[in-house]
């Protein structure tokens, strides 16, 4: 008798045993997952261009040209998502004040963490617009630096091209150099370059990164004391206080990291524009 009721006994339990049920909006697979996605996007997509639609002309000729370069990756689902909460980003549109000096801020992910706060420290002293993209390497900066430029017309060009041309041959990294600043000089504008970050010798790459970013950071400078462009070094500033403020095995920062660079961005273009 037993080993009757040990068995009717296990399957008790069984039959009882709660089952793992599929709620209504769980994918269960990766095409679900897909469609769910592409679904949400396109949701966004409706409310983002219903919200261009209300925008003065010029406000959405700025956010068509952020549709064409931010790319559809990340950045420009991002800032879609922002929008449509009403949230400020980097890539805001600047309603220029006439009475003040238009500065523009190219660079790559750590340029744009630091834009909205450069853009306070510079409330009521300058215009801070920022290229309509992640920058990224010097390559890129040759193919799109018309784009970057708009109409040319700035006072002050804060820049910097690094993390993504670590691995860029060194001659080919000067020569791109070269060809930038030769564009931005056109536009007559007061040039700061601003020197790479420095990176944790934790990230992926390690220590082997520490010696490219190094490495860019000389040429750079060589290049721009050749020119007499004003430096902000922000590696110099930061690597003092790296822990803390970066971002843990990363090339990144945290707020608090944004906040700092914002502030010594800010104190460089002031002193560009005395």
């Amino acid at each position: 008798m037993r080993p009757l009721l040990f068995s009717l006994a296990l399957l008790a339990t069984c039959s009882f045993a709660p089952a793992q049920v599929k709620t209504q909006d769980e994918p269960t697979n990766a095409a679900e997952a897909a469609a769910k996605k592409a679904a949400e996007d396109k949701a966004v997509d409706e409310k983002y261009q219903a919200w261009k639609a209300t925008l003065p002309a010029d406000q959405q000729a700025w956010e068509t040209v952020l549709e064409q370069n931010l790319g559809n990756g990340f950045y420009l689902p991002l800032h879609k998502k922002e929008k449509v909460l009403g949230r400020s980003n980097a890539w805001d549109f600047v309603q220029d004040d006439p009475k003040l000096p238009r500065v523009l801020l190219i660079g790559d992910s750590i340029s744009r963490g630091y834009t909205l706060d450069t853009r306070k420290v510079l409330a009521g002293k300058a215009n801070v617009h920022r290229a309509p993209e992640n920058c990224g390497p010097t390559a890129n900066g040759l193919k799109k630096i018309d784009i970057w430029l708009g109409d040319g017309k700035w006072d002050v060009i804060h820049f910097n091209f690094g993390i993504h041309d670590r691995k860029t041959p060194a001659a080919e990294y000067e020569q791109r150099l070269e060809a930038l600043i030769a564009r931005m000089k056109q536009t007559g504008a007061k040039l700061i370059w601003a020197t790479t970050t420095p990176v944790p010798p934790d990230t992926k790459e390690g220590p082997e990164q520490v010696t490219q970013i190094a490495e860019k950071n000389a040429i750079a400078l060589k290049v721009m004391q050749k020119h007499g462009i004003a430096i902000n070094d922000l590696h110099a500033f930061l690597l003092p206080q790296l822990e803390g403020i970066a971002n843990p095995k990363d090339v990144h920062f945290n707020g608090k990291g944004y906040a700092l660079m914002g502030q010594q961005v800010g104190r460089s273009v002031e002193a560009a524009l005395k």
